[in-house]
């Protein structure tokens, strides 16, 4: 059997850190939107043998790559006889950017699969598999906009972002997950998103008091001499209604309601960071 999907890009509208927690994750809120940027994912399953194929020469093939990990989770809970798949992925999330790239490639393939043998697992089950995955995975399962809380698994579904144009940039360099969290340790936080000033807001639909309210804490842990905040500080100029990181970075995104402007603002920043997209949210 085969069958064709997409992955979406993930963006942080806002992101908190509230805590730590007794299980040694942190307690987090935040506001997710989908983009219309994506991986596309083709697999095919009773092949001879199982691997992952991209077009990223330094991406795992094997159950190191999330994508195949959330093959292997599916057939181990629905009994189903892996005799062998094959996901093939053209990535155009960038990698370690904040993107919920790889999350994003396993809840597809979870979906995916589910859909290709009839369905035997339900949401909820689907769900609670993918919180095992990752963080990020259940969001990517539910798609939209969504407020995240605890570890980013409980989820509550959201108005959709209002209609606008964004432009995500994303630097070479690349930050490790847990640096960014260690660096959290001990720090008090100058300031927090108005988390409920941004639903308030996507509820009205407007576009920009959402992007005006936009705040990511781990920016405050950031060099001063950051690319991020240089991308930040770029799109602003060239005219979003505002701009923030997305999870932990690298990437950096601004929202513009006017489209020319977008569209400048795109030109303007790709010859100086390679992995430049413009996109709009995704429903």
């Amino acid at each position: 059997m085969k069958t064709e999907t997409r992955a979406r890009a993930k963006l942080n509208i806002s992101l908190d850190v509230l805590g730590k927690r007794p299980d040694g994750f942190h307690e987090m809120r935040m506001i997710m939107a989908a983009a219309s940027l994506y991986d596309d994912i083709s697999i095919e399953t009773e092949t001879a043998s199982s691997f992952v194929k991209t077009n990223l020469r330094y991406l795992p093939n094997d159950s190191r790559n999330i994508a195949m990990k959330a093959a292997e989770l599916f057939f181990e809970k629905t009994g189903i006889k892996n005799s062998g798949t094959v996901i093939n992925i053209k990535k155009r999330i960038p990698v370690c950017a904040g993107l919920g790239g790889g999350s994003a490639d396993a809840a597809a393939v979870l979906d995916a699969l589910n859909e290709m043998y009839g369905g035997p697992l339900s949401r909820e089950n689907l769900m609670e598999m993918s919180a095992a995955l990752g963080s990020d995975v259940p969001y990517c399962l539910l798609g939209g906009a969504a407020l995240a809380e605890g570890r980013g698994e409980v989820l509550t579904a959201l108005p959709p972002l209002p209609d606008c144009h964004i432009v995500i940039c994303k630097p070479r360099l690349s930050h490790s997950t847990g640096t960014i969290f260690a660096r959290l340790a001990g720090r008090k936080l100058s300031r927090h998103p108005d988390t409920a000033g941004i639903i308030a807001a996507m509820e009205a639909g407007d576009i920009k008091n959402v992007a005006r309210r936009m705040y990511n804490v781990f920016e405050d842990v950031l060099d001063k001499s950051s690319p991020c905040l240089e991308i930040k500080r770029a799109l602003v100029n060239s005219g979003a209604d505002g701009a923030v990181m997305s999870g932990t970075g690298t990437a950096v995104f601004g929202i513009f309601e006017d489209g020319q402007a977008a569209r400048a603002a795109y030109e303007e920043m790709k010859p100086n960071w390679a992995e430049t997209f413009l996109c709009r949210p995704e429903r």
